[in-house]
């Protein structure tokens, strides 16, 4: 079985997206889940730290919070590693708490992976960056602040104008 790929179209071009779908199949299936209903339309990439991850899948460009469906449970024993440009699922410190925030890592970040996180569990790696890598670090480029709380925050937002499968 070929892995399922998609398309996201951006405010600073495109990413594609290679997911794996035999390793990561309930966390694959969530995140498709969520392309198919064009959940991902129109949110921003809401965290942006640099030499390190940019995050997004959950927020209006006003910073209003999407409701999403239930959590999902933590993939995170499949072996993938949190390397740069892969796609990990973002969550609350407890373990099963991801639902449709993803994050893309700028770097190896392996003190995210299950075997070296501190609190046993670790982040769960589901796709990879096939083409737009550049993309992802003029993401990571851009200049931040806080706002409404949050930090990390772009000053001019950065749009995820679609997200569409390719196969």
């Amino acid at each position: 079985m070929a892995n399922t790929k998609v398309r996201m179209k951006t405010s600073h071009g495109d990413i594609v997206i290679e997911c794996e779908d035999a390793l990561a199949p309930g966390t694959v299936a969530n995140f498709l889940q969520y392309v198919d209903d064009k959940f991902f339309d129109g949110t921003i990439f809401h965290r942006v730290i640099p030499n390190f991850m940019i995050q997004g899948g959950g927020f209006t460009s006003n910073m209003k919070q999407k409701a999403t469906r239930a959590n999902i449970t933590n993939e995170s024993s499949n072996g993938l590693k949190n390397q740069k440009g892969t796609l990990a699922m973002a969550r609350l410190p407890q373990p099963h708490t991801a639902s449709s925030q993803f994050f893309i890592n700028c770097k190896d970040n392996d003190f995210l992976d299950k075997a070296k996180s501190g609190d046993g569990h670790g982040y769960c790696v589901f796709a990879k960056v096939t083409e737009g890598i550049a993309v992802v670090e003029q993401i990571e480029k851009v200049k931040t602040a806080n706002h409404g709380g949050h930090g990390d925050v772009p000053l001019v937002p950065v749009m995820i104008e679609s997200v569409t499968r390719e196969s």
